[in-house]
C-alpha cells in the first residue's frame, strides 16, 4: 500500500482490531445497518490511468448507503454506489454520470467486495481522481482499511433483497443467473475457461459470510494475459498495472516471482469480483448467482434484469428477524 493516514483520534478512542472486527461481526445482528466508527485516508495508484490518487472513507448515516464524492472535480454530484449507476463494465465497474461523463469512478468493485464482506452499509467515499486505487490488485487492503475504521451498528435495519425467481443473462457462450435459495446469505459458482494453460478451467462455490470473503476470497488478484498488455496500452488502459497488483500470465507461466497465493486464485477473483458488482443492488443480496465466464458487464445485467421485473424480487427488511441473520 503507498499510504495509510488516520483522521486525529483522541487518547481513549480504540479502533477495533481484525480480531475483534469479526467477533463484532458474528455477535451484532447483521439485521442492523453498520457505518465506519472512524474516518480513514489511504493514497495508491490508479490501474487503468496510472494516477495517484487519494481516496477517503468517512461515517455515514442510516439509510444513505455507498456514496462516491470527486473531490477533484467543481460541485461534482455524488454517485451512488447502485447497478443503475453503472456507465461502462470495460475491464471494469465504472459509476458515474451519463449527463456529466467527467463525473465518475472506476475500478468500485474490489472496494465494494469489501464493505459487502465485511456488512458496512453506509459510507462517504472521497476521491480525487477517476478511479480507486489498486494496491495489490486483490481486496485484502480495502479490508485492512475498513478494519482499521473499525465498524459501527446503527439504529436501523438492513435492506434484504429475495430472489423470488429465476433469471438469466446470456452472451455467446457466457451467461449469468440468480436464483432462490434458502438461507440469509448469497451463495456463489462460478466457472470460467481460459485458452492460457496456467488458468485453463476453473470452478468455485461459496457462500458469502464475513469469514468466508475475508479468507476465502478478498486476498485474490486480479489478472492478465502478457499478450493482451500492449493493446491495452495502445487503448490507453492498465497504465499503472505492475507484476505488484496484477498477476500477468504467459500461457502455462506466472510471471509474477512470487507466483500464485492459491492454485485457483484466478477464480476467487471472479467471485470476488461478483461480490462487489452484486453489492450494487443496493442492499443485501439473499438468493444463489450462477455464472459461466461472466465478467463486470454480465453481473450489472442480471441485476438490471431482476429489478425490471417485480416478480423476481422481493424486499424482505422489515420481515427478516435479527436473531436469524446474525
Amino acid at each position: 500500500m503507498d499510504g495509510l493516514l488516520r483522521e486525529p483520534l483522541l487518547y481513549s478512542d480504540i479502533v477495533e482490531s481484525p480480531a475483534s472486527f469479526m467477533r463484532s461481526v458474528r455477535k451484532t445482528p447483521s439485521a442492523l445497518q453498520h457505518t465506519l466508527r472512524h474516518a480513514i485516508s489511504c493514497t495508491g495508484t490508479g490501474l487503468h490511468t496510472g494516477q495517484s490518487i487519494r481516496m477517503s472513507l468517512h461515517p455515514a448515516p442510516a439509510g444513505q448507503g455507498i456514496v462516491f464524492q470527486r473531490t477533484d472535480l467543481p460541485n461534482a454530484t455524488p454517485i451512488a454506489a447502485h447497478y443503475d449507476n453503472v456507465v461502462e463494465t470495460r475491464l471494469s465497474t465504472v459509476l458515474g454520470e451519463a449527463e456529466h461523463p467527467e463525473n465518475r469512478v472506476a475500478t468500485v468493485e474490489h472496494l465494494m467486495a469489501a464493505l459487502n464482506g465485511c456488512g458496512v452499509d453506509n459510507v462517504l467515499v472521497l476521491i480525487d481522481g477517476p478511479e480507486t486505487p489498486v494496491f495489490d490488485g486483490s481486496a485484502a487492503d480495502f479490508v485492512f482499511l475498513l478494519d482499521c475504521a473499525g465498524r459501527k451498528a446503527q439504529d436501523a435495519p438492513r435492506r434484504f433483497i429475495e430472489v423470488c425467481k429465476p433469471i438469466r443473462i446470456c452472451h455467446n457462450d457466457s451467461w449469468a443467473e440468480l436464483h432462490p435459495t434458502a438461507g440469509h446469505h448469497l451463495h456463489l459458482s462460478l466457472s470460467i475457461d481460459f485458452p492460457a494453460k496456467a488458468i485453463g478451467q476453473q470452478s468455485y462455490s461459496a457462500e458469502l459470510t464475513p469469514w468466508s470473503f475475508r479468507h476465502e476470497l478478498a486476498n485474490s488478484r486480479t489478472f492478465t494475459l502478457k499478450a493482451e498488455i500492449e493493446a491495452l496500452h495502445r487503448a490507453g488502459l492498465a497504465r499503472g498495472g505492475s507484476l505488484d497488483n496484477a498477476i500477468v500470465v504467459d500461457d502455462d507461466h506466472i510471471l509474477n516471482p512470487s507466483g500464485l497465493r492459491k492454485p485457483d486464485e484466478f477464480i476467487r477473483h471472479k467471485v470476488m469480483d461478483a461480490v462487489g458488482d452484486l453489492y450494487l443492488a443496493g442492499g443485501v443480496l439473499l438468493g444463489e448467482f450462477r455464472g459461466h465466464r461472466s465478467g463486470h458487464a454480465l453481473n450489472n445485467q442480471v441485476l438490471r434484469a431482476l429489478f425490471a421485473d417485480q416478480n423476481a424480487w422481493r424486499d424482505i427488511t422489515t420481515s427478516l428477524p435479527a436473531a436469524s441473520a446474525a
